[in-house]
């Protein structure tokens, strides 16, 4: 959009912004992966940090304690972290959460809303609300619900009608996370 030279991940074929939100189950998500991050690396004064999850090639930069973090961490709301097929993983993304605050920056700079001026405190916060949103989805499943509508009904209760396609992919995103810590679930139904 800028005309810049993509120097790393790639120009996605569709909107993502649309492609999110017009999905509605895993299999309504359409591809729209980059290619993996660089290793972490510096790119003339920034240190660059592969944070996947929200996509498969994000990164942070990073200056005398000043974090790009692009949208990893938002300066309002919450960021959407959306499932494998369309780049993300929730796994991921609380590993990068967990490398940000490692760095211990003193300013987070979002690409979307204001500067963050308690790091560790956004964060915490970040990182409970999906721990929060896990609880709750574990504690339906092992209660025996299937019905990804139900359970979306009981986890993402807060969430407004018109993101609760968001709210699908991000359930779609705990779900892949717990299979992948050795979760057994059984076949959920719509």
């Amino acid at each position: 959009m800028l005309g810049a030279e993509v120097i790393w991940g790639g120009r996605a074929a569709v909107d993502e912004g649309a492609a999110l939100a017009a999905a509605t189950s895993e299999a309504a998500v359409r591809e729209v992966r980059g290619s993996a991050p660089p290793p972490d690396s510096d790119a003339g004064p920034f240190r660059v940090i592969a944070t996947p999850g929200h996509a498969d090639d994000h990164v942070v930069f990073v200056r005398d304690g000043v974090c790009f973090c692009g949208d990893l961490i938002l300066g309002e709301g919450s960021s959407i972290v959306p499932p494998q097929a369309a780049g993300g993983s929730l796994a991921d993304y609380m590993r990068s959460l967990e490398r940000v605050a490692e760095i211990d920056p003193q300013l987070l700079c979002p690409g979307h809303g204001p500067w963050i001026t308690d790091p560790a405190a956004r964060i915490a916060e970040y990182r409970e609300h999906r721990l929060d949103r896990e609880r709750r989805l574990v504690a339906a499943l092992e209660a025996g619900e299937r019905s990804r509508s139900a359970l979306q009904a009981a986890v993402w209760d807060d969430v407004p009608e018109r993101l609760q396609p968001a709210a699908a992919l991000a359930m779609q995103a705990h779900l892949e996370k717990l299979a992948g810590e050795g979760m057994r679930l059984r076949e959920l139904s719509d």
